[in-house]
């Protein structure tokens, strides 16, 4: 009797034997983002007490659900503000920072973590290039002005909506901020 190997026992253990992939990852610390958004910046830590009211006109802006936290904002020494933030992904939270120049335009944006399987195309420059520039009174809208990509897109949505909540938090209670309210700790930024 001659032997001859069933072709799917071979692709399940080619299977089986093939690596997981996944693109979960930290790509920068709140420290490396302070140092690229902002370099040569003394930044004073600043956080804010988020009221209800300030929540739904941040939701209402975004569509974000997730509760936005006061205590991760910056304030550098030329004006500019750094927020971090996190939204979820598809399953999983991103969490990423947003460098905001003193006239409210956003400077840049870094992804910190990024721990979906899929979508991790969001850290890639080009697409996040797309806000700088922005200001709460732009739309700040997936497919408006700010493109998807394909296989990403509940990343792209839920990181346009909370850029937008961003600059929005800038508009309605950094902009009027002339001094940091509450100075705990400042980093200078190389």
């Amino acid at each position: 009797m001659i032997w001859k190997p069933n072709p799917l026992a071979l692709i399940g253990l080619a299977m089986m034997s093939a690596p997981i992939i996944a693109h979960a990852k930290i790509y920068i610390s709140v420290e490396q983002a302070q140092k690229i958004l902002l370099p040569n910046n003394a930044l004073s830590k600043t956080p804010i007490i988020i009221t209800n009211d300030l929540q739904d006109k941040m939701r209402a802006a975004s569509s974000i659900r997730h509760p936005f936290q006061g205590d991760r904002i910056w304030r550098a020494s030329d004006g500019s503000w750094l927020v971090i933030d996190e939204v979820v992904g598809k399953h999983e939270m991103i969490t990423y920072a947003v460098a905001i120049n003193p006239n409210g335009s956003i400077s840049g944006i870094e992804i910190l973590e990024y721990v979906e399987s899929y979508g991790y195309e969001v850290a890639e420059a080009q697409w996040r290039k797309q806000f700088i520039g922005k200001t709460a009174n732009d739309p700040i809208k997936l497919n408006q002005d700010i493109q998807n990509i394909g296989g990403a897109t509940l990343s792209c949505k839920h990181l346009t909506d909370g850029v937008k909540r961003v600059a929005v938090l800038y508009e309605l209670a950094l902009k009027n901020t002339s001094s940091p309210s509450l100075q705990t700790q400042t980093i200078k930024a190389k």
